[in-house]
Formats: C-alpha cells, structure tokens, sequence
C-alpha cells in the first residue's frame, strides 16, 4: 500500500522482473551521526518460562524456543538493528510495505517471522478492519501495539495448524532462518486463501559492484563467503532471493511477479532516496556484524572469537572506504492462489 491517502496498490510491469542500477555520488555524506533507538517496549506475555529461558554467548542474547534453528541474537542491540532494517526494507521499496496488491478490504494477514513485529504493527495501523497476526521464535515484539494486531511464538518449519485461511502471507528477511523453503512456500500455498495473495522478499547474500572498488577476495567479500559456507554447512539457505520465484511457481502460484532490488551499503548512490538507504544500511551493517557473525564463525566455522575481532576490523575497514560502492540484490516476489 502506497503512503499518505492512496489506496491505490504498487503496481509492477507484468512483463519481467525489474532490476534498478545504482549510480554512485562523487559527494560521499557522513554517516557517523546516525543513531537508532527501539521505539517500542519490551514484550510480556503469559507464554511458559522456558520460551523466556534466554541463551548468553560471547556477550549476546539468544533465543531459547528452538535455539538451534535461528543463528542471530535477540537482545536489544538486534532489536534495533531489525527495526532499522525494517525502514531501509521499506524505503526500498518507495515506503510501500507490501507490492501485492491485496486491496484495502483485505481481512486476515499473517507475517512469517515477524521479528521486532513492526511491519505487522505498521500493517494494522494502515489496514484498521484487518486482523494481522505475526509469529517468530522469540517473543521480542512489543506489548502496545494496534487491538487488531497479536503475536505468537511459533516455528513455521512445523506443519501448520491454522483454522482458517489467510488473504495475505508475507515473509522478509528469512535468510539463513530456513532449511525447507519449499515446504515452506507451499504451505503458504495451503493457507492463502482461493484468490488471495503470499509475498516473499529476501536476500541474495553475497555483494558485487557496478563501478566501485569492492573486489572478490577482499574482506567485505570473504565475509559473505564464510558465512554463506557456515549457513549452508548446517542446512540454513544463504541467500533464497533468486530461488523465490521458481518456488512459489512450483507450489502453485500463479501471476508471479519479481523485482530486483539492488541495496548499497553507504551513502555513495546519486540518487537521494538510495543515498539514504546506503547510509542506514551502512550503519544497521557496521554496528551489527558481530552479532550477524558470532555464531556462523565461531559454531558454524570454527573460528576463535578472538580471530573473528580481528577479521572484522578488517570488514568495517572495508566497508569505510568511499569508493567500495558494494551492493547486494534485495528480491520482491509476490504471487496469486488460483480462484
């Protein structure tokens, strides 16, 4: 849905997936004053105190519900970094939080690892007569939120025992969350609703450049390297974006659509809107790669915390250079269940 006072849905050219290219500013802005803060409380609820039962590893908060499943923290620090994450997905995508077009009477909503719960809580706050439900394996998410908005705690790898069907699913931002994206995707199928609509948007992980310094073997590089090899060593999917499509085509989706999004990291891009994407993205990047890292190096790996400090100095090294112009592809795929 479109920002402001239009109802209308985003529409996208039936004919092929788009792809935009980012053309680098010679006028590099400065992003050492951004700051975020969790607009939200914490979450209470009445769930059992095992799911509370938090892991702690070198410094950093984990989840206890099906802790071997999910490799990120969820303290405060990753909550932050998610809700900015969040707007630097959004913006992305023009402010539009879904390019489905669901319609402004859609009813039942489901957000598929709803993380901090913000996009639910942005979708009931601009859908009033829906009910939007989101689920993750951590209960992170805040206990003010819109009366037509609930949470639960949930592994959406299990098989699925909702009563009744959704008009819209949506997922973002599950990689290196899933081993069985095809089970996945088709019991989105099952619960979607004749005519209703399941959107996907997710990563592929490793960065390149159009016309900028970033090189292979450097150590932004490696990093997606080792931890594409960590993730896939244990079953996780790296980087599901370029498969989203054949998948929701194989569960039986029709009217498939697909956006190529490319991302910069900092604020090199021309243009204003990706030049604010690339300074956010720079900063949610740069604070939390140790927690993006942690566990792919050091269980996954192998590698010793103390090595891991020093090859991420040498990432954040990288990633200050102005002229590293490194991107990484951000896919929009969104699809119908036959009537």
């Amino acid at each position: 849905m479109a920002t402001g006072d239009d109802p209308r849905p985003a529409v996208i050219d039936p004919t092929g997936p788009k792809k935009e290219f980012v053309e680098a500013d010679d006028e590099i802005s400065d992003v050492g004053d951004l700051n975020y803060e969790d607009e939200y409380p914490s979450y209470t609820t009445s769930l059992s105190s095992g799911v509370f039962a938090y892991k702690f590893e070198n410094g950093r908060r984990y989840h206890a519900y099906r802790d071997e499943n999910y490799y990120l923290p969820n303290d405060d620090e990753e909550k932050g970094r998610l809700d900015l994450f969040h707007q630097i997905l959004t913006l992305s995508c023009n402010g539009d939080l879904h390019l489905a077009p669901i319609g402004p009477d859609v009813q039942k909503v489901l957000d598929l690892g709803t993380g901090t719960g913000t996009w639910a809580i942005d979708m009931g706050d601009t859908y009033t007569s829906a009910e939007i439900l989101g689920n993750d394996l951590s209960p992170i998410q805040p206990n003010l939120v819109p009366p037509n908005v609930r949470f639960e705690v949930d592994d959406i790898e299990d098989d699925w025992v909702y009563r009744s069907k959704f008009d819209y699913i949506h997922a973002r931002y599950l990689a290196g969350s899933i081993k069985d994206w095809p089970k996945l995707v088709r019991q989105a199928f099952e619960f979607t609703k004749p005519g209703g609509w399941a959107e996907f948007q997710d990563f592929e992980m490793q960065f390149y450049t159009t016309n900028g310094e970033f090189k292979p073997g450097c150590p932004l590089d490696r990093w997606c390297t080792e931890s594409i090899d960590g993730l896939n060593s244990v079953g996780l999917v790296a980087s599901p974006g370029p498969k989203l499509k054949q998948w929701l085509k194989d569960a039986g989706f029709v009217n498939v659509q697909e956006k190529i999004i490319p991302i910069p990291v900092g604020a090199w891009p021309k243009d204003k809107r990706l030049k604010t994407v690339g300074a956010l993205n720079f900063h949610q990047f740069f604070e939390g790669v140790d927690g993006m890292s942690l566990r792919i190096f050091t269980d996954m790996k192998g590698w010793k915390p103390e090595e891991l400090r020093v090859f991420l100095a040498d990432v954040r090294k990288d990633l200050k250079n102005p002229r590293l112009h490194a991107q990484h592809n951000f896919y929009v795929v969104y699809a119908q269940k036959p009537e």
